[in-house]
């Protein structure tokens, strides 16, 4: 195996067209391509019942700052479990891609699954490899134009839908789409549409394989996960090249024995795998920046080893290692920190999750002035708490101090009443009775929030007195 990696990329004003193939990781990909369309498309008219709020299972709120994720409700002062998420998202990353090299790439990322769906409606309209290829070379005529066009506007359907969709996230759904239509949806809206619509249109139909190629960093900085126990996509050189070199099949050089006489490998040269490459490499070069790792090419040489009764793997799944005749460490440093990493930070976002307060709080306390003396000698501090109701059930809660002998002022707020995943700012004021000890010139206390239903327990909010 080498995984020498080209130092530039094929020219890319070759086009590429990729051939169709079927085999055990062309209909994993299918199956994952249906189950990611299946969710991206369908989640925003997905319904799902709550007390209070939208209806909807998904739905980013912004306008109310409030992201609603099935049962979860994630408010502002949870963006933290953003970063959480995205930190997991980047160890699984490199973790994956140090055990099994770019699989994110060739079966999960985005550009991939919209450029495969955009590779079958040109099949579907134009038909296989060399159908579209005598297309392209052909002259424009009505057969040309209807084709070119009635694929074009299928992948503007495609690429407006899927623009849409993606608005419909931010809103309710069905709302959006009949406001949409009207003429009556907020112009953001139409605005997003319009880019993603084109930006789709472009990567997916236009750009394709020049996107993973040029534009996207991951290709650049892969090699830094790569260790020689990576699996990735790699061709059997020592079997396929034989040691003079590899050769298509002649009446000479029909059968294994014969060719492994002449010195001749098991590749038969017939370019099956290039063909079949949706960034359009030959994998028999070595590891490549563009190579994706969707081992299309592995069901495509498998198909030829079968048909030829040969044996099956002469391109697989495989390492450096395992080319040597070692055996894989799964459990290198490398893969171990990754592993750990992920664990814990899942961990930490899941406990985070779990162990959400039905009541966040905050104290500000008014430092202008910093504390105020009354004309009967007592000392006052003000506060600001805010109370952030984080249930869909309304609440009452009442406010006391603790670990301090003052008076607490709230007005004529006797019970703060909360709406679900509303917030409540009080202002209250703390005083002290004159005769203080001057050693307690700042005294560290609590406020006491005691809810009225019992099934909730009491929530403390530290804070601190000033007096001259």
């Amino acid at each position: 195996m080498s995984n020498a990696s080209t130092p530039y990329p094929r020219d890319i004003s070759v086009r590429v067209y990729p051939r169709s193939v079927s085999g055990t990781f062309r209909r994993i990909k299918t199956v994952i391509l249906v189950l990611a369309y299946t969710v991206y498309y369908g989640l925003p008219w997905l319904p799902w019942h709550r007390e209070v709020g939208p209806d909807q299972a998904v739905l980013f709120d912004v306008i109310g700052r409030k992201y609603y994720l099935f049962g979860l409700v994630v408010q502002p002062e949870q963006i933290f479990w953003l970063a959480g998420f995205l930190v997991i998202a980047a160890l699984l990353l490199f973790f994956v891609t140090g055990i099994a090299g770019r699989v994110f790439c060739g079966y999960f990322c985005f550009q991939t699954l919209w450029t495969d769906l955009f590779f079958r409606i040109e099949k579907w309209i134009q038909g296989e490899r060399p159908a579209r290829i005598r297309l392209d070379e052909s002259p424009w005529n009505a057969s040309k134009i209807l084709k070119k066009g009635g694929t074009w506007l299928a992948w503007g359907v495609v690429a407006f839908w899927t623009a849409l969709t993606f608005s419909l996230y931010w809103g309710d759904a069905g709302d959006l789409v009949a406001r949409f239509f009207t003429g009556q949806a907020p112009s953001a809206m139409y605005i997003t549409t319009a880019i993603l619509t084109f930006t789709t249109f472009t990567m997916a139909g236009v750009a394709r394989e020049q996107t993973c190629t040029h534009m996207c960093p991951y290709s650049r900085f892969q090699s830094a996960m790569f260790d020689k126990n990576t699996r990735m996509v790699a061709y059997d050189r020592a079997r396929g090249e034989g040691a003079e070199g590899r050769a298509r099949v002649t009446r000479e050089l029909k059968k294994r024995e014969q060719r492994q006489a002449a010195g001749i490998g098991d590749c038969i040269d017939c370019g099956y795998c290039v063909q079949v490459c949706p960034t359009g490499i030959d994998i028999r070069d070595g590891l490549q920046i563009s190579c994706i790792h969707c081992a299309l090419c592995i069901d495509a040489c498998d198909t030829v080893m079968d048909r030829m009764g040969w044996e099956k793997g002469l391109i697989r799944y495989s390492s450096e290692v395992e080319e040597a005749g070692g055996k894989v460490k799964w459990f290198s440093l490398k893969n171990v920190g990754y592993g750990l990493g992920l664990l814990l930070a899942t961990a930490v976002l899941v406990w985070s999750v779990m162990s959400k307060p039905p009541l966040e709080t905050a104290v500000r306390q008014v430092r202008q002035p910093l504390f105020v003396t009354v004309s009967d000698g007592s000392v006052q501090n003000s506060y600001e708490i805010k109370l952030s109701n984080q249930t869909t059930r309304p609440q009452d809660w009442r406010l006391s101090l603790k670990d301090i002998d003052a008076t607490l002022d709230t007005g004529n707020i006797d019970t703060v009443h909360l709406e679900p995943l509303k917030h409540l700012l009080v202002y209250a004021k703390v005083r002290q009775a004159p005769g203080a000890k001057a050693a307690d010139k700042v005294r560290d206390f609590r406020f006491v929030a005691t809810p009225a239903d019992k099934t909730l327990q009491p929530v403390e909010i530290s804070a601190r007195f000033y007096r001259p």
